[in-house]
């Protein structure tokens, strides 16, 4: 017999203890039951973990852009403050405008794709 170990946040094992709840097993029984099932479907396994990594560089570049025009905002907040000029004001909300569509089609696309599976 052999025993595999390992690492969780507790997020990740409350949720693990909450659907091995719903299935009634135990946390061992599912972790086994999940991850031969896993095993046995390479390719849905693969594709699962490609979707979530292209899903996480998304989100991280969301997040770096979302970033950049944050100071940019300040940039044009600053000079607006002091009175001076700034043409770039209207680029910057327009950048604004585009990541926030950019973002909601994302979380769509992600919504659809849960739904879907």
């Amino acid at each position: 017999m052999h025993q595999p170990s390992c690492r969780m946040n507790d997020d990740e094992y409350q949720l693990l203890l909450w659907a091995a709840a719903v299935c009634r097993m135990s946390v061992a029984g599912f972790l086994a039951r999940s991850a031969l099932n896993a095993a046995r479907d390479l390719d849905r396994t693969a594709a699962d973990i490609a979707g979530e990594k292209e899903m996480l560089q998304e989100l991280f570049a969301l997040r770096r852009h979302l970033g950049q025009i944050g100071n940019n905002l300040n940039q044009v907040a600053k000079a607006l403050n002091s009175g001076a000029d700034t043409p770039q004001a209207e680029a910057v909300l327009a950048a604004v405008q585009r990541t926030a569509k950019r973002v909601d089609a994302f979380t769509q696309q992600h919504l659809d794709h849960r739904t879907a599976a």
